[in-house]
């Protein structure tokens, strides 16, 4: 019986955090009629060296305390008729970096899941506290992947990785000649008008047809088992980053609506953030609802990326394979290292 097979029988399965001090584990009670071990660890690679947390016999689900360590947590569900499942916490809390989620998990149009704790997504590193740091350390990333320009890198410059911790690689998108930096001081002008809709999602196809080179390096770089766990990032963690989960997870079969609400956890993500940059805007005369698009992201701006990739391409694995010039040994590569 292979892993994905294996998998089945507890599947699906899943995290979630009930509050602060509470995680919830489930799984199909069919596939683990004999019962469940649960083990825990911080990292995929760690929950080999540990002995079971608890066991559950009968049932589809545990409420369990939150593992004393800081995040991030997964868990390995094993039945004793063979059924083995590996889940974590999509968004596992990294202090400093609101924006961050494992893209683990997600299940393909052919049934198989997205292997968690392997790719990641984030908004900038900048604010990284000290512990979310060591979160980070904790999860063995071994490439950070940044697609901010050099100005923005310059001026929040990232806290992980420090020399030693991991290899960063700088991958620069940038829309024309707009200069993110710029953004808080032309509002703060009155110098709004450029916000639109139509103008965000501009930047998203033409990151698309100017830079499909670096697709080309992304893609080889997150296929490489020697270079994951892969985090990748830019400023707010929605646009760019967003642009690159998308081809990521559509890459290896998962379904576009996936995709999507996937897109769409960033808004909630971002919600504390953006609040509180508003409460600060506000008192300035500052129209709120025209600034909305640049600090948002609404899931019709994807799905309108997604319908110019079905009209251009066919399919982003024709856009890969075809204008960004992936080799299709490259997918198929990361299909077989990051789907289970």
């Amino acid at each position: 019986m292979g892993p994905s097979e294996r998998a089945a029988h507890l599947h699906p399965a899943g995290v979630r955090r009930v509050d602060e001090d509470t995680i919830e584990l489930s799984w199909n009670a069919m596939g683990a009629l004999n019962g469940v071990r649960v083990f825990h660890g911080n990292a995929p690679a760690a929950l080999a060296d540990h002995p079971p947390v608890a066991r559950v016999d009968g049932g589809d689900r545990i409420v369990l305390p939150a593992p004393v360590a800081a995040g991030p947590h997964f868990f390995r569900l094993e039945s004793e008729n063979g059924g083995i499942a590996l889940v974590g916490e999509r968004r596992p809390f990294i202090e400093g970096a609101p924006n961050f989620r494992d893209l683990g998990g997600y299940e393909t149009e052919s049934g198989r899941r997205v292997r968690w704790g392997e790719l990641f997504r984030s908004s900038h590193l900048g604010r990284l506290t000290e512990r979310g740091r060591e979160q980070l350390l904790r999860l063995g990333i071994r490439t950070v992947c940044d697609f901010r320009t050099a100005a923005e890198a310059e001026k929040m410059p990232a806290r992980f990785p420090q020399p030693g911790e991991a290899r960063r690689v700088h991958l620069p998108i940038q829309h024309g000649d707009f200069e993110p930096t710029a953004v808080y001081e032309r509002i703060l002008r009155g110098d709004w008008d450029w916000i639109s809709e139509e103008f965000m999602l501009e930047g998203y196809i033409e990151s698309l047809e100017r830079e499909p080179g670096l697709w080309r390096r992304f893609f080889e770089l997150a296929a490489a088992p020697e270079n994951r766990p892969l985090l990748f990032h830019c400023t707010g963690g929605k646009d760019r980053t967003g642009t690159a989960a998308a081809l990521l997870l559509l890459a290896l079969g998962v379904p576009g609506e996936t995709v999507v609400a996937d897109y769409g956890l960033s808004d909630g993500y971002n919600a504390p953030v953006r609040r509180a940059m508003f409460d600060q805007l506000r008192p300035l005369g500052v129209d709120l609802e025209r600034v909305t698009p640049y600090f948002t992201a609404p899931e019709s701006r994807i799905r309108a990326l997604l319908a110019y990739i079905r009209q251009t391409y066919g399919t982003a694995l024709a856009y890969l394979t075809g204008r960004a010039g992936v080799p299709e040994e490259t997918i198929a590569r990361l299909r077989g290292e990051l789907l289970e």
